[in-house]
């Protein structure tokens, strides 16, 4: 309460006049220095009162209407609430994407759009890969951390490819449980690989295809259980599982063990590595054992990747090491059966010269002359995808014989140049064109028009990609 204010207008008005004030006696000074105290001692207790008043009866913020208006609001939002926990979409989140994509291969003499083609009925190739796909993504976290989460992918995801049927739809299905904190969690089910810098979701790559090393020297997925700990900076995943399997055939029963490790070095930048150590299916001809069966085979795959990424820049790179026992695509001469063995490199740079416009180029390189090449899976002459030795040396079942030509011992190194540019049309829709260059040290390309077999081949690729 401000009581000094008319103290300070009674010493003003004299200020005001002084002439008049040293004129006036002291008896006209005291009568009048009374008349302001009194006048004073009304205007304290005028805002006494007033104050008074204001404290004890409170005032209406809305009016009685609007009250009951907000008391009924209140009332439907917690039902509302309440259903939704009833009904278990309390912290359920559901996305998806479909991306239709055209693609022209100069050696295959086709063009044409691919959409929902089964990977059974074509293989997985380098131009028939991850993507021309449609999902949906459900994903949960519950009370206590535990989340759920299952990815619907037909005819193009982890699991067409993992099942030797085709005909998963299940991308992934996993679930992950805290055990004492969230920072450290089992994690079981179907779980897509994790290694590299490149994610089989269009909505996560920069290019319409992917890169050397994803297409054929990364697993696809693993069915099993492991450990997550997260530490700081740092994220590391194990599992032991089923390698490109959801259920282990007969004779099968050792799992591989999978693991990656992230760390995030700041707010821009961080690198990871990723291992699988094990037996694996082994698709060579040659590997046969006496009763007709192809036998598994020790496989060592090892990779490490980095990012940076600030403002429209992004860099990526990553180095890979691969290795199966028995796996080469051209045996001994003396029908020895002789190791798989490759090593790869890849490097990607984009850059947003204008907020929507965004350019991308990728490098890949894969080392794979050893015993006539042979990659991840890939243990016969591939003339698609550009795999193993001198395609004029190699029949017709994809078999190179050493004691007729000793040049069957020399795999092709292979490498891929992409161009590409990307248009964020709308927040959800991305339109995207690239054009790739592969070439090789071997003339392993089959040109189906001409029936020869070439060092290069060029694809142009276009694709959509609507997610939300």
């Amino acid at each position: 309460m401000n009581l000094w204010k008319p103290a300070v207008l009674a010493l003003a008005l004299a200020a005001a006049y002084p002439t008049a004030a040293m004129a006036q006696s002291n008896a006209d000074l005291l009568k009048e220095l009374k008349a302001l105290k009194d006048r004073i001692g009304e205007l304290e207790k005028k805002l006494a009162d007033k104050a008074a008043a204001e404290g004890g009866e409170k005032q209406w913020g809305m009016t009685p209407a609007q009250a009951q208006d907000l008391n009924r609001v209140t009332v439907k939002t917690e039902g509302l609430e309440d259903a939704i926990e009833t009904q278990g979409l309390k912290g359920l989140k559901i996305g998806g994407f479909f991306d239709p994509t055209y693609i022209y291969n100069q050696r295959q003499n086709r063009a044409g759009f691919q959409f929902l083609n089964r990977v059974s009925d074509d293989g997985y190739n380098y131009d028939n890969g991850y993507f021309g796909t449609v999902a949906i993504d459900f994903q949960k976290e519950m009370e206590g951390g535990t989340k759920w989460r299952l990815t619907l992918m037909p005819n193009r995801g982890a699991g067409s490819i993992a099942d030797s049927s085709g005909n998963s739809i299940v991308h992934e299905a996993s679930v992950s449980i805290p055990l004492g904190g969230l920072q450290t969690r089992l994690i079981a089910g179907q779980i897509p690989d994790w290694s590299g810098y490149e994610y089989t979701q269009p909505t996560t790559t920069k290019l319409v295809t992917r890169g050397l090393l994803l297409d054929f020297t990364e697993p696809t997925a693993y069915t099993g259980a492991g450990m997550e700990i997260i530490r700081g900076k740092w994220d590391v995943k194990a599992v032991l599982a089923n390698y490109n399997s959801t259920k282990q055939p007969a004779d099968r029963k050792a799992p591989v063990f999978a693991y990656r490790v992230d760390y995030s070095k700041g707010e821009f930048a961080g690198f990871g590595l990723a291992g699988v150590h094990g037996k694996a299916a082994n698709f060579s001809p040659f590997n046969v054992d006496a009763n007709g069966n192809s036998p598994d085979t020790r496989l060592d795959l090892f990779e490490l990747d980095g990012y940076f990424i600030r403002g429209d820049l992004t860099l990526q790179g990553q180095a890979g090491f691969g290795r199966q026992k028995d796996a080469s695509i051209v045996p001994a001469a003396d029908g020895t059966l002789r190791d798989a063995q490759w090593w790869g490199l890849s490097g990607l740079a984009a850059y947003k010269f204008i907020p929507r416009w965004e350019a991308v180029a990728r490098f890949d390189y894969v080392n794979n002359t050893k015993n006539g090449g042979g990659l991840l899976q890939y243990s016969s002459a591939d003339g698609r995808n550009g795999i193993g030795p001198d395609g004029s040396l190699v029949d017709v079942n994809g078999l190179c014989d050493v004691n007729l030509n000793d040049n069957c011992n020399k795999g092709a190194n292979r490498y891929a140049l992409a161009f590409g540019v990307n248009y964020l049309l709308t927040p959800n829709t991305t339109l995207k064109a690239e054009y790739r260059l592969d070439r090789a040290t071997q003339p392993v390309f089959f040109d189906v028009k001409s029936g020869e077999f070439r060092k290069s081949n060029s694809l142009l690729g276009a694709s959509v990609i609507v997610s939300f």
